[in-house]
């Protein structure tokens, strides 16, 4: 199925403005007794650094980047399981992160998150008939009557028959584990699915099987989501637009067609690379990374001590511009 057989409105679903999260080290007894004395701040590591973006109405946004780039913190504080230190996000012109209690079980409602793990994320001692019906059950939606029909129609879209339902997780393979848990997030009809690196820890021929099955069901229920991998191959084929994180830091944002050729970027293209020198056993990308002469500081580009073309400019952050309608850089030097 063509990821673009759905139609894409310039509506926004979610916008995105100065999103910013970070998270105190843990240090030794010895420094925290000095710190006291000293007056110093505790050390903190920049997960999120003022992330702006939008997703349009039936789009599938991909996030791109390495470990550590800050991809499922930007998921968790989306959710509501991270508090962000600053920053605003708009889920269909409702305020996501300062909503409390009923407003934000509202919001919710409309935005789900399909899990990395389908092991850790079912819980074993429940069956799947319990698994699915919870999301229903914390926003009072279930239904009086014909509960059993919505149940087998709702695991019955996403390939799994009414025998599932009084099965537990542990009779079930991964492939088929990762389908509860796309129903159950599909379960409230949500209008925005994150899929948090939804197939790395499946097989190959599952990872495919996967995604088509996310493609058909955004076609087929006008879906947005945001779709979250550290693997190329996987977010250029269901994604529209990517947009690429390092360190906490969005450096480009592009449409997914374009990405091999005009991604421009220092930190995209090595991700390019790398994701090529892998696939083809060393013919390309083998190249040794030149770091930049230039030492990190604070307020400099993120990307600056790995960047082989590093400027004194860069010894500034830069600023987010429009290349074209399409494609967004965060580079002095391109």
């Amino acid at each position: 199925m063509n990821k673009r057989e759905s139609s894409v409105s310039d509506l926004p679903v979610l916008q995105v403005k100065g999103l910013s999260k970070s998270f105190l080290l843990e240090d030794s007894l010895l420094m925290r007794v000095r710190r006291t004395f000293s007056r110093q701040s505790a050390p903190r590591l920049t997960a999120l650094n003022n992330l702006c973006f939008s997703v349009k109405q039936g789009e599938t946004l991909g996030v791109l980047g390495e470990s550590g780039s800050g991809k499922s913190t930007l998921a968790r504080v989306l959710m509501g399981i991270y508090e962000p230190d600053n920053g605003s996000a708009q889920l269909l012109g409702r305020e996501i992160i300062n909503a409390t209690g009923s407003s934000r079980l509202a919001v919710l409602r409309d935005m789900q998150m399909v899990f990395q793990d389908p092991f850790a994320s079912l819980d074993p001692r429940m069956n799947v008939r319990q698994i699915i019906s919870e999301p229903l059950q914390i926003h009072r939606t279930l239904p009086c009557n014909d509960r059993e029909a919505l149940l087998v129609a709702a695991l019955a879209e996403t390939g799994l028959g009414a025998d599932a339902l009084n099965r537990y997780p542990s009779e079930f393979s991964g492939g088929q584990r990762q389908r509860i848990g796309i129903c159950r997030a599909l379960i409230l009809k949500p209008k925005l699915i994150i899929a948090d690196e939804a197939v790395s820890a499946l097989d190959v021929s599952v990872q495919a099987q996967i995604l088509e099955l996310l493609m058909r069901l955004r076609v087929e229920r006008g879906l947005s989501m945001i779709f979250i991998s550290h693997d190329v191959a996987v977010v250029r084929q269901i994604a529209d637009r990517i947009i690429l994180l390092y360190h906490g830091n969005l450096v480009e944002e592009i449409s997914a067609d374009n990405l091999l050729s005009d991604a421009k970027h220092p930190y995209t293209r090595r991700l390019l690379d790398s994701a090529l020198f892998l696939r083809e056993g060393g013919r390309a990308g083998a190249a040794k990374i030149t770091r930049s002469l230039f030492k990190p500081e604070n307020g400099a580009c993120c990307f600056l001590g790995n960047c082989p073309a590093a400027t004194e400019q860069c010894l500034r952050a830069p600023v987010l511009r429009e290349l074209s309608s399409t494609h967004k850089l965060a580079c002095w030097n391109r």
